[in-house]
């Protein structure tokens, strides 16, 4: 959690993370400028615009909406093997992320990629930014387990031309702001979506206060008072259960 973010409890008994002062001018800002630069979006999808003119619009994102200056944290200067990234985002002077941009009408994969991958790779940076204007792509470069390779795995995924999303796409691209980076929320949004992985989310539920959640929840729905050893059921249940072995610990699966 960001540190200057404070919770409050609410009337279920859960907590809410509040709005910390600069978040709400910077979503207020990011929202602004896709509203205002939705239909430039819709012409440009409507008449399939090359690269070129996606790039226009792209920068415009990045500097309006994101708060990336044009003249400071962007450039086109990053090259590798005679290939070169559309864009690169620079932080204190170093690269953050490459930028890749495809036409308004293309598809998007990770294939898209690979020169980003060589750039990032020979400047050490762990992000990288894929997009066609519309489709908004963020990987994460995870180190593999041998610490001498990669893999990109997306964290954050965004279609600003589909309406009903529009929250969602505005907190989703939030996390990619210039502010957002420097304080630390695109980490944590990486940190969130490795936690709620296959095997760290069997550890969670296999938490001490997981299962007496679990226990006092089947309590109530079954009207038992409890009995001793109960909660050591609920875990068993759960571990032998619920849980695919691959994701417990070798010791438990002895």
């Amino acid at each position: 959690m960001d540190a200057e973010a404070t919770q409050v409890m609410t009337r279920t008994g859960q907590f809410t993370t509040t709005t910390v002062s600069w978040e709400t001018p910077v979503r207020s800002r990011l929202a602004a400028a896709i509203d205002r630069l939705s239909r430039p979006l819709a012409e440009l999808v409507e008449r399939d615009a090359n690269e070129g003119d996606t790039r226009m619009l792209v920068a415009d994102i990045l500097s309006v909406g994101m708060n990336y200056s044009k003249y400071q944290d962007l450039t086109t200067e990053y090259r590798t093997g005679g290939e070169s990234v559309d864009y690169a985002i620079l932080l204190e002077e170093k690269l953050f992320a490459p930028v890749e941009v495809k036409g308004c009408a293309q598809d998007l994969d990770v294939r898209n990629i690979q020169t980003a991958r060589k750039v990032a790779a020979e400047h050490g940076a762990e992000w990288i930014v894929l997009t066609n204007g519309r489709l908004w792509k963020a990987y994460h470069l995870r180190p593999d387990e041998d610490g001498e390779s990669t893999r990109p795995v997306l964290i954050v995924d965004v279609d600003l031309m589909d309406a009903d999303s529009h929250d969602r796409n505005i907190d989703a691209l939030f996390h990619l702001t210039h502010e957002a980076v420097e304080h630390g929320r695109l980490e944590t949004l990486r940190e969130w979506n490795e936690a709620l992985e296959a095997a760290p989310l069997a550890a969670v539920l296999r938490s001490e206060s997981v299962v007496a959640a679990v226990r006092e929840e089947v309590r109530r729905a079954t009207g038992h008072p409890g009995h001793h050893g109960d909660a050591d059921q609920v875990l068993n249940a759960l571990t032998e259960d619920v849980i695919a072995r691959g994701l417990l610990p070798e010791r438990d699966e002895e």
